[in-house]
């Protein structure tokens, strides 16, 4: 995995999405949305679109997101932004990797 595969994901679930988007919300889950309706007014939509801009602030800023994205995909939200992985940045993946087992040896 890797950037590119991140990017095809994020390519291919944008590409899945319509402006709209059905949801089967559960009792709980709409007894809480006609609170915040009744509490914001009457515009689920826009309710909606707060509830994911917080929720994808909230992975961010605790980093859950950066745990979910190195799990799945072996980069950081930081990375993805940027377009290259911490060790294209540095220049890391440039030398290879020292084996260490001659220093060692005698």
């Amino acid at each position: 995995m890797g950037l590119d595969a991140l990017d095809e994901a994020v390519a291919e679930a944008y590409g899945d999405m319509n402006d709209e988007v059905d949801v089967e919300l559960d009792r709980e889950t709409k007894n809480e949305l006609a609170l915040l309706v009744a509490a914001f007014g009457g515009d689920r939509d826009e309710l909606f679109r707060r509830g994911i801009h917080q929720l994808f602030r909230s992975t961010v800023d605790t980093g859950d997101l950066d745990f979910h994205l190195r799990e799945a995909f072996d980069v950081t939200y930081d990375e993805y932004l940027a377009g290259m992985t911490y060790d294209e940045m540095t220049g890391a993946d440039q030398y290879p990797q020292r084996s260490d087992e001659r220093r060692y040896q005698q």
